[in-house]
């Protein structure tokens, strides 16, 4: 069945991969850039053009639409998510998809960064998808299958489900969120702007993936504070902001609590963003942990070590301020399976094998399930994500429509 969806998913993917929808974690607008918009009002027309209800952008930049029940009974009303915006680590300025058709198993050169290859070797999932359609960017961007997979993939099942009115399902909300990328994602509004009992982002990895773990998230400011003066006169008076800043990272244990050290469950610190002159800097950190004890003891650590260094220079100023970011979904999920088990019986009358492992990230659904509404999240076939080197397979993009229109049906029984 899933090659009736091969095209049209193919195509959106490319065209969206195509709009530069950065977001940007200094801004204090919502969205966080206007760009977003341009995809955003594009979702917005063409859900209209669809048949889609109650369509409409809210002021807080995210896309909300209806398709109507087919079945006369009450049911859950159930939304599925995906975020449009794309991560700032990387460039994705320029974007140009390119579509390996018919995979032949072989590397998989990128040909704007010919050092760029994606290697069945180095990266085992590619193995299996010889004959498959694969998408990637051309080596100097992100392809941005992270989340605009997920956009792609709910826009072909609504168009699905809008086409085939005889195909039984309850009430379906679909939403399109901005700023997911930079823990922006779940506006407060957006609960009861959703009305719905549950939900599913779409925003997964690998076929038959499930997720209902995730990582929980703090992040960590460091604001330093020096002693300005002229390098000629400084003798004995210069405090230098940036090496108070320096001390501070190479204070933390770099060998066995950063993201290039751990691995399952094992949490970090990560220092992500550096900033400043001699008289002011800043450090931004993101701290993860499955485990809310595990959370703070970073949180901890890391105000202790900016005290030590303080100490060490009373005559300048230091910091530490820790935001909340989102919780693992764990912890209200595992209270009320059904959304997972529902989501594993579809996996399973498709004739896949569902998985669940938890994520070292975080979804849209993280805070939703937080705010009230479990929201588990579902495979799209997205990997390497953030880098140049990202890559989706489309038939695993068709598996992921073919699961959520079975989810649609589910529910309704």
């Amino acid at each position: 069945m899933s090659a009736q969806f091969d095209k049209e998913l193919e195509e959106r993917l490319v065209r969206y991969a195509q709009i530069d929808t950065q977001s940007e974690e200094t801004s204090a607008t919502s969205p966080s850039t206007t760009h977003q918009y341009d995809l955003l009002n594009l979702l917005v027309d063409e859900l209209a053009t669809l048949g889609a209800q109650e369509v409409r952008l809210t002021d807080y930049g995210a896309v909300l639409a209806t398709i109507p029940a087919t079945v006369a009974t009450p049911t859950p009303t159930v939304a599925f998510l995906a975020h449009v915006d794309t991560a700032p680590a990387f460039n994705a300025t320029g974007v140009k998809p390119l579509v390996h058709h018919h995979y032949d198993g072989g590397d998989i050169v990128l040909p704007d960064a010919p050092t760029a290859v994606l290697s069945p070797h180095e990266f085992p999932y590619l193995a299996e998808k010889v004959g498959d359609d694969i998408i990637t960017a051309s080596g100097a961007t992100l392809l941005g299958a992270d989340d605009k997979a997920g956009v792609a993939i709910i826009m072909t099942m609504a168009h699905h489900l809008l086409e085939n009115p005889d195909v039984a399902h309850g009430p379906i909300r679909l939403c399109f969120t901005p700023d997911e990328e930079i823990g922006r994602g779940v506006h407060a509004n957006l609960p009861d702007d959703l009305q719905v009992d549950f939900a599913y982002t779409l925003d997964g990895a690998e076929l038959g993936q499930i997720v209902y773990e995730t990582f929980s998230a703090e992040k960590a400011t460091v604001h330093i504070e020096g002693v300005s003066i002229h390098p000629g006169n400084a003798k004995d008076k210069l405090v230098n902001a940036l090496h108070l800043a320096a001390k501070i990272i190479d204070t933390l244990p770099h060998v066995t609590l950063t993201p290039e050290t751990t691995d399952d469950r094992q949490g970090f610190i990560h220092i992500y963003q550096m900033s400043g002159t001699a008289a002011e800097a800043e450090l931004n950190f993101i701290l993860r942990d499955f485990e809310l004890e595990g959370l703070a003891a970073k949180a901890e650590l890391i105000r202790q070590v900016c005290a030590t260094i303080q100490a060490t220079e009373p005559r300048a100023k230091i910091t530490c301020t820790i935001t909340q970011q989102y919780r693992n979904m764990r912890y209200w999920l595992e209270n009320d399976m059904r959304p997972v088990e529902l989501a594993r019986e579809a996996c399973r009358q498709l004739g896949i094998e569902p998985f669940s492992t938890p994520i070292r990230g975080g979804t849209d659904g993280s805070r939703l399930t937080e705010m009230g509404v479990p929201t588990p999240n579902l495979f799209t076939g997205m990997q390497n994500i953030h880098g140049p080197l990202e890559w989706i397979s489309v038939q695993d993009m068709a598996r992921s429509t073919e699961l959520c229109l079975k989810l649609a049906q589910l529910w309704a029984g």
